[in-house]
């Protein structure tokens, strides 16, 4: 009874597992921790799931859900409303178009990573910046970024572990 109500039932829940890593993930990071200055150096963790998922499965992983994600995020965190959610379709277009680049190795995995991560965070010191019209400190942005490319290794065994577990095609 390969069709029935608890086949569908499996099949729905790792189907939705990049979606749900990457919310969890990206609530996870915006837990507080007191820190000094942790609040704008904190990784990425939401990042480094979409990255992971949209080149790996964005058959499961949708623009609309990318853009949801990040309303949902800007929301949850004070963000401006939106910003979040532009930097996520961005990240989500350019790592479609250049996926087959990306994938070839794990090195290619994490350099590819740092560069979307470099871009999303100019892009978002670059809103921050228009918003309050005014240049906000750049350094710490870089830190955040350098300190989210430096997990992505450990964040990455994650992913490949739930993806073999749960996702083969």
């Amino acid at each position: 009874m390969s069709g029935g109500f608890w086949f569908k039932l499996d099949q729905t829940g790792r189907n939705i597992a990049p979606v749900a890593m990457t919310a969890l993930l990206m609530l996870l990071g915006m837990v507080p921790l007191y820190l000094p200055s942790y609040g704008v150096m904190a990784p990425s963790l939401g990042l480094m799931a979409l990255y992971y998922w949209v080149l790996h499965r964005p058959d499961l992983l949708r623009p609309g859900t990318a853009f949801a994600l990040g309303l949902l995020q800007d929301l949850l965190s004070g963000t401006p409303f939106g910003m979040n959610a532009l930097v996520n379709t961005l990240v989500y277009w350019v790592i479609l178009t250049q996926r087959r680049f990306l994938a070839t190795s794990f090195s290619m995995l994490w350099w590819g990573f740092g560069m979307i991560a470099t871009g999303a965070g100019l892009v978002g010191w670059a809103a921050y910046s228009v918003l309050n019209a005014t240049l906000l400190p750049f350094e710490t942005v870089m830190v955040g970024v350098l300190f989210t490319v430096a997990l992505f290794p450990a964040f990455a065994w994650l992913f490949i572990r739930v993806h073999r577990a749960f996702l083969q095609v």
